[in-house]
């Protein structure tokens, strides 16, 4: 039988590269021999590193002005690598054709796009998400349309001995005699509800005066609520991404809304709290974390019924009539086993 050689393409943001991580593992399992590569961007690179499914991962940035030369230059180099699929997990106009000129004759791709049409793509419909199911469980859709049998999309980040080594240095400096150590991340990249940074500080507050809980915050742009408390630890303020997962992984526990760094912690097994939205679009039948011990927290019903701003990415969950920080913490509390 020839060799099945498959180029998985998920050139996006951090959490929906994360979702795309089991599709590898997936693949290797029914196809051992097949050889895997995954086409992503720079900044997102680092969330494939030392995946043992992973033959190779390819680089693809957003193109430059003058992107003839760099169009080619793409084409020749996945060409070289004579695959016989290309699973296109989000569309692309500009990389669908440079897969098409490079010779991949099977593409698989999410809908109809004119562009996939002409190309001979094939399109994988979601069925305009009904029944709601997850993300990483869609993306699967597209290694089902290839022969794999499988209903597993729990998410994974590997790390090598040195990087464990390092886990577990970051966790005893930062612990201080502590039992736990609570991450808070606040920020979403306007990608999703959350809290106003005020709410994130006042969390932190309840949680530092716990005596069992070390909290830390884990946002790469710390706001000034937050920067300005004292006796805060901004573990990530400013690191390349890969230095962020490491010190993900030596929590034991996130807080955050929906966000990458939710589904990171997801794929290093750490527990998350999260906040989420209802609405379909943010839902966490779509984005949830998965893979890890996790509790999800919706506004109660009637909060969205009366105060809804219309805009998902305008709602902060209300402190008191929404999200509180006193549901959080019992959460927390809960998922800690803290009495």
């Amino acid at each position: 039988m020839k060799q099945k050689r498959i180029l998985i393409v998920r050139p996006d943001r951090i959490g929906d590269v994360v979702l795309s991580t089991p599709l590898p593992r997936e693949i290797k399992k029914q196809f051992p021999d097949s050889f895997i590569a995954v086409l992503v961007k720079k900044y997102t690179e680092a969330i494939y590193q030392h995946n043992p499914y992973v033959n190779k991962i390819l680089l693809v940035d957003d193109f430059p002005v003058e992107s003839k030369n760099y169009f080619w230059s793409k084409v020749k180099e996945i060409r070289s690598y004579k695959f016989t699929h290309a699973l296109m997990l989000l569309p692309d106009e500009k990389i669908n054709y440079i897969l098409f000129f490079a010779g991949i004759r099977k593409r698989i791709g999410v809908g109809y796009k004119f562009f996939q049409f002409i190309t001979g793509a094939k399109g994988i419909s979601r069925q305009k998400y009904i029944p709601l199911r997850h993300e990483a469980d869609y993306s699967m859709d597209l290694a089902r349309a290839i022969g794999i049998e499988t209903n597993n999309f729990d998410v994974e980040i590997h790390l090598n001995k040195d990087e464990q080594v390092r886990v577990r240095e970051i966790r005893n400096n930062l612990l201080g005699g502590k039992r736990y150590l609570v991450g808070v991340h606040s920020t979403s990249g306007n990608s999703a509800p959350n809290w106003k940074p005020g709410v994130y500080e006042s969390l932190i507050s309840v949680l530092d005066n716990e005596e069992e809980i070390k909290v830390v915050n884990t946002d790469y742009h710390v706001p000034n609520e937050i920067k300005l408390r004292q006796n805060i630890k901004l573990i990530n303020e400013g690191n390349e991404l890969r230095d962020t997962i490491i010190n993900i992984a030596a929590l034991d526990l996130l807080v955050s809304a929906s966000t990458g760094p939710m589904h990171i912690a997801a794929a290093l097994k750490v527990k998350t709290v999260s906040l989420f939205c209802p609405l379909t679009a943010c839902s966490p039948k779509l984005w949830k974390p998965v893979g890890n011990k996790q509790k999800v927290i919706l506004p109660p019903e009637n909060y969205c019924s009366n105060f809804c701003p219309g805009d998902p990415k305008e709602c902060s969950f209300g402190e008191e009539k929404g999200i509180s920080v006193k549901t959080v913490f019992k959460n927390v509390s809960e998922m800690l086993d803290i009495k």
